[in-house]
């Protein structure tokens, strides 16, 4: 009896309780990434599964980086150049003479040092970029982009001011 009464309960409560599957939601802590990406630029992409940034990312510092180490060593020519003229010294080859001035060689050396500063900064502001867009993409990464969201412009006459105006509407549909 205390069987049949025990068999009767699990069954009533089994179907009595309500089952909901729990749907695990990945997320992407953007603290997380931008950490990846400050010690290891890419590691922020590679984290929010965003691989196809990841050469994006090293071609462009790259880049900048070959920018900045091929105007070094022509500042570095320059400026050797430079010191070959001025020196006063005879035994010194100068193999600018007749091509360049002084003020040209100055000139020179001063447009790859203002050029190599320049590919530093910019290099560094791509790394920067690695980093901030590792974090944005973070916080987006369950952002809801479905067919449902629609922005509509079409020609639509209103009414201002007692005259009909020719003007272009916006309407943004969300549905949820």
């Amino acid at each position: 009896m205390f069987s049949k009464r025990l068999i009767l309960l699990v069954l009533v409560l089994g179907f009595s309780l309500k089952s909901t599957a729990q749907v695990l939601k990945k997320e992407r802590s953007a603290k997380k990434a931008s950490i990846y990406s400050a010690l290891l630029p890419g590691a922020g992409q590679v984290y929010n599964g965003k691989y196809w940034k990841v050469p994006v990312v090293y071609l462009s510092i790259g880049t900048a980086l070959y920018v900045a180490n091929w105007n070094k060593q022509e500042y570095l020519h320059y400026r050797q150049a430079f010191k070959y003229r001025s020196d006063d010294d005879e035994s010194t080859v100068d193999q600018y003479i007749d091509i360049y001035t002084e003020s040209n060689l100055v000139t020179i050396k001063n447009y790859h040092q203002k050029n190599r500063d320049l590919a530093y900064i910019i290099s560094a502001g791509i790394y920067l970029l690695n980093i901030l867009d590792a974090s944005v993409d973070a916080h987006l990464f369950n952002f809801n982009v479905n067919d449902d969201l629609a922005i509509k412009i079409e020609p639509k006459f209103s009414r201002f001011q007692n005259e009909n105006q020719f003007a272009l509407s916006l309407t943004l549909n969300l549905k949820k």
